[in-house]
């Protein structure tokens, strides 16, 4: 992207769209370009017209195509923060969580209790910690995202073209995902698939909940016992659609909630486990697999369980 221009004695700023932006929807760039505003805002100069693609009005989901001439207005932006540094500890346990990477992806093995961005109270996530550990990136986005006591497999994309590629991939369900995750009870018979539908609802705390409602947003998920315990089993989780906690809701919809889940889950189970050593969610992106459709690359990551999780199974 080239270097933005200030238009005369106006304050806006036309900006040219270059290669590594050009396929990015207009509010994901805004969202970017205009750090320090409110999300909020950033739609409502949207919705008024006060943003130009190519000296026109343009919606939210556009995409931009290199060439382009975006106008920003004026806007009163927040005060910069410095950005927190990343400790020596937190800096060797990402480089050790590395799965695999290539010129245009990289995956981790996300350490639970880590989100992976910033926000609601929490200063750095893991996007913000390797863009602090890799200056010199030019490009590093998370191409998708797992709950913050969620473990295992995570993409980030070096480039906009593979961004954009995972994102179709994963919205028409191209990507593989596997997890491991530990319920209570021992599960009867064989592979349940669940696909009751999903909707926000209260809040407890800073997040917002999430409720079994069949007017609510699809989602698919398949349950099948890899372990069975005298009252817990582990189970592999195949899901066909990545809704918020939706493995954990569907888990407590059917009877059995994961161990470990202060929100969805039981609390005596919970306790049990936790007796065990269990001392988070015992919920884990175990695979990962798919194809990107510009390079033709095949992908198969798996993240091992750390040794907590291990632990407990091992005391079961």
């Amino acid at each position: 992207m080239k270097t933005p221009h200030k238009a005369a004695g106006q304050g806006v700023q036309l900006v040219t769209i270059g290669p590594e932006a050009a396929g990015q929807r207009l509010d994901n760039f805004l969202l970017r370009q205009l750090k320090g505003v409110p999300k909020s805002h950033v739609y409502r100069l949207l919705r008024k017209g006060e943003v130009r693609v190519n000296k026109g009005r343009a919606k939210p989901d556009r995409r931009l195509e290199e060439g382009d001439t975006v106008r920003l207005p004026p806007v009163a932006r927040a005060e910069p923060t410095a950005t927190p540094e990343v400790s020596p500890g937190l800096g060797a346990a990402l480089a050790a969580a590395i799965l695999f990477e290539d010129e245009d992806l990289l995956v981790l093995n996300k350490p639970a209790g880590l989100p992976v961005h910033a926000g609601s109270g929490v200063s750095l996530g893991v996007i913000e910690a390797m863009r602090s550990l890799r200056p010199n990136q030019p490009f590093l986005e998370l191409a998708h995202r797992l709950d913050r006591d969620t473990s295992g497999c995570l993409i980030l994309a070096k480039s906009r073209r593979a961004l954009t590629d995972l994102h179709e991939l994963l919205r028409d369900g191209g990507v593989d995902k596997r997890y491991l995750a530990l319920v209570a009870g021992r599960w009867q018979g064989g592979a349940r698939r669940v696909t009751e539908g999903l909707s926000r609802g209260g809040r407890q705390g800073e997040v917002r909940l999430v409720q079994v409602d069949e007017d609510g947003k699809a989602a698919e998920s398949l349950f099948e016992p890899e372990r069975r315990f005298a009252t817990a089993t582990l189970m592999a989780v195949k899901i066909g659609t990545g809704r918020t906690h939706q493995i954990r809701v569907h888990a407590t919809h059917v009877g059995h909630p994961v161990a470990g889940d202060r929100r969805y889950g039981d609390f005596e189970f919970n306790r049990e486990m936790k007796a065990l050593g269990l001392k988070r969610l015992f919920l884990h992106a175990e695979s990962l697999a798919f194809r990107l459709p510009t390079s033709g690359k095949v992908y198969r990551v798996k993240a091992p369980l750390d040794d907590e999780l291990k632990a407990v199974l091992e005391c079961l």
